[in-house]
């Protein structure tokens, strides 16, 4: 490679991370939506995007869809995979909840080293997925791939929580209140309502019985089950 990894300024990782996103949601990575990730201006993104593309990170391609060159794609698997054991070590052993380790985390995965990375994934004894169930770049875990958005699924069907999106992830308020009520990789929910007319469906966790918008059901990905988990 021509330039370290070790080199590559903190604002670039961010937009090559956010295009990587992007492109693993299956959405269709354009300028405007990249800004709206990073929470830029137009300007300042059209000002990166030359920067990116001049760098050899990504390519524009005539529908104006941001793509990352090999190399691009090599420094967003990286920084995703530090930003990934950061959140571990912040949830599985310091304790803090989804926000506060999100936050932590992006601050953190900018300056964790090579040998730092390797002893964070052994201590945490190399974990598949992020905390709220994102696979790790070259992992493939099975209950991801066979789930599908929360917002596609009937009343009365029992679900297993596969994953939080990362876009889901942007938004602080959401995962607190996903993880107050327990919604996370693994556990077992009941769509007890769903209600397009409100715009909610109705989920039961336990004794729990809370409300989510539809539109944050496209966010959470689940696998369908015949009949709930035995005790």
């Amino acid at each position: 490679m021509a330039t370290s990894e070790s080199k590559i300024p903190q604002a670039i990782e961010d937009y090559l991370v956010a295009i990587y996103v992007l492109e693993r949601e299956g959405l269709t990575v354009i300028s405007a939506r990249v800004a709206e990730h990073v929470g830029v201006s137009p300007v300042t993104m059209h000002e990166m995007v030359r920067r990116l593309t001049q760098s050899g990170y990504v390519t524009i391609d005539r529908k104006k869809q941001l793509r990352l060159t090999p190399e691009g794609q090599q420094v967003a698997e990286s920084v995703y995979r530090r930003h990934t054991l950061a959140e571990r070590l912040m949830t599985d052993v310091l304790g803090l909840d989804w926000a506060q380790a999100h936050r932590e985390a992006h601050r953190f995965e900018h300056v964790i080293t090579p040998l730092i990375e390797e002893r964070l994934a052994e201590l945490l004894k190399y974990p598949q997925t992020c905390p709220h169930g994102n696979p790790i770049p070259g992992v493939r875990v099975a209950l991801v791939e066979e789930s599908i958005p929360l917002s596609t699924v009937t009343e009365g069907t029992t679900v297993e929580v596969a994953r939080i999106s990362e876009e889901a992830e942007r938004d602080i308020q959401l995962l607190g209140y996903l993880d107050t009520h327990g919604v996370r990789p693994g556990t077992w929910v009941l769509v007890t309502q769903v209600a397009p007319w409100l715009g909610t469906i109705m989920l039961r966790r336990e004794d729990d019985e809370f409300p989510i918008g539809l539109q944050v059901a496209t966010k959470i990905h689940v696998r369908p089950l015949q009949t709930p988990p035995q005790s």
